[in-house]
């Protein structure tokens, strides 16, 4: 017999949608013991609310997220919000014993990320950061093959992100593009998600390196509707403010096992709309990642004859790779949405089966840490110890 999992979200806009969706297939296409119920969307514009909660099925609206993560009828809040409002939210979610799914990045700070994780250890709850690329099956296969000892030791991490919708000087000064609402560019936004596939795949990251590049320094205020990858429609705004984000950021690691590590991160890579790759290579073979081509996964082994050796292409749509039998026949392939399908699947099995699920709020920690050494060498110009 199923149970109910009610769920609130706080956040409408670009992962509010992603967000809904999941939650929508995730009953349809997985057996799951508790199934979602899309009780209460909370946002700031009623409206747009509205129209978002008729869209999806939200069965109710509110405008005041504290009022939202207190509610009886509640037992899990979605942040899916921009990164500054993500502490506040997250503590007050936990103080009031509600299980936590929030997007990525986890917080502006580290100290913001301990408060996080300390919250949620003290409720006790299921806390989750959705880095969602991690349940990409062809990422899952990586992961099964380096376990496997099929790369060998690694030596080397080479990640890199890349979009290009900020490339015009006209695109308007949305909150990505600040500070305080961002806490920083691509370096933690982008970042982020390239930082935890290392920490999945390779493992913890012991010194970083880091420089950083502005390219464009002011730009026009933003009209109604501008946010992330949109305009907003021609801004008629003659007022301009300053970018007080990087534009731009690479990064050199040490890992804590010896192997070394590149990351990228941009927002000027003129056309890679989202374009998040990375390849490892070991003493036994070597692996690489697009997800432009999401649903691939190369693969060159060493311990092969020399005659057949060199990177092939595994199509990873088989019912043996993970996730894949929930969905369609082999070679039918899946995309971007899927990923965060699997992320509430697994969350949800999760809370009922009192399952551990990650990464959680220690991985985002230990990722914010990652990042905000970063800026620090970029500052400094030195190279700076992650203190783990």
């Amino acid at each position: 017999m199923s149970k109910q999992l009610r769920v609130a979200i706080i956040g409408s806009r670009f992962m509010g949608k992603a967000h809904s969706n999941a939650w929508l297939q995730a009953g349809r296409f997985f057996d799951i013991v508790s199934q979602p119920v899309l009780k209460v969307a909370c946002g700031r514009d009623k409206e747009f609310l509205r129209e978002f909660a008729e869209r999806w099925g939200w069965e109710q609206t509110e405008t005041d997220w504290r009022k939202v993560v207190v509610r009886d009828d509640v037992d899990v809040v979605d942040i899916s919000l921009p990164q500054h409002l993500h502490c506040e939210v997250a503590t007050a979610a936990a103080q009031a014993g509600k299980h936590i799914f929030c997007e990525k990045p986890m917080a502006l700070t580290v100290a913001e990320a301990q408060a996080m994780l300390q919250a949620a250890q003290g409720a006790r709850i299921k806390h989750y950061i959705n880095h969602n690329y991690r349940r990409c099956p062809a990422v899952q296969l990586a992961r099964r093959l380096i376990e496997e000892g099929k790369i060998g030791r690694i030596f080397h991490w080479r990640g890199a992100y890349q979009q290009d919708w900020i490339v015009d000087p006209d695109f308007p000064l949305t909150w990505h593009l600040r500070k305080e609402t961002a806490g920083t560019g691509p370096h933690g936004d982008l970042n982020s998600h390239s930082v935890d596939l290392a920490h999945y795949l390779v493992g913890d990251i012991a010194t970083v390196g880091c420089l950083t590049a502005s390219f464009v320094r002011t730009r026009p205020l933003p009209s109604k509707g501008a946010g992330t990858f949109d305009a907003g429609g021609s801004s008629t705004s003659t007022e301009f403010g300053e970018v007080t984000v990087e534009d731009a950021s690479l990064m050199n690691v040490e890992f804590t096992n010896g192997a070394v590590g590149s990351f990228e991160a941009t927002r000027f890579a003129s056309g890679r709309k989202n374009r998040n790759t990375f390849e490892i290579y070991g003493s036994n073979g070597g692996l690489a990642f697009d997800l432009e081509r999401m649903n691939e996964l190369q693969y060159h082994s060493r311990v092969e004859p020399d005659y057949v050796q060199g990177f092939r292409t595994i199509l990873a749509t088989e019912p043996s790779h993970s996730y894949i039998r929930n969905w369609w026949p082999p070679g039918h392939i899946i995309g971007y949405e899927h990923s965060f399908v699997h992320a509430v699947v697994d969350f949800i099995n999760a809370i009922d089966k009192d399952l551990s699920i990650e990464p959680n709020f220690f991985d985002g920690l230990k990722c914010t840490k990652v990042l905000e050494a970063g800026l620090q060498s970029a500052a400094s110009g030195k190279r700076v110890p992650v203190m783990l």
